[in-house]
């Protein structure tokens, strides 16, 4: 039997009345192309590829003491980017990606 007696039953009129992801962002950082909903979607962007990098620093048991002394950075910078309280440079997530053995391929089209 799927379900069963303890489970609650959805309330359809609610359940109708919410927000969609979608129309949740648009409200809060502006339709697509607009340059608020750019920006959000730049930070989300980094956040995302710092937890990337961060993942596998940490799969690796490698500090980020260890992580800055491979590329000649300081720790703190380290910890700004894995925070997403940095944006980092192509330059410097090639350096990270590298030192963490971490290969890259760019799509065109």
């Amino acid at each position: 039997m799927l379900g069963g007696k303890n489970m609650k039953k959805i309330n359809e009129k609610k359940w109708n009345e919410m927000k969609g992801f979608d129309s949740l962002v648009k409200e809060e950082y502006g339709a697509p192309g607009t340059p608020e909903r750019e920006a959000f979607e730049a930070r989300a962007k980094s956040y995302y590829f710092a937890e990337l990098l961060k993942e596998h620093r940490k799969a690796q048991k490698m500090t980020q003491q260890q992580l800055a002394d491979k590329i000649g950075k300081k720790r703190e910078y380290i910890s700004q980017i894995e925070r997403g309280n940095s944006d980092m440079q192509l330059s410097t997530f090639l350096q990270i990606s590298n030192a963490l053995g971490l290969q890259f391929a760019m799509v065109v089209g």
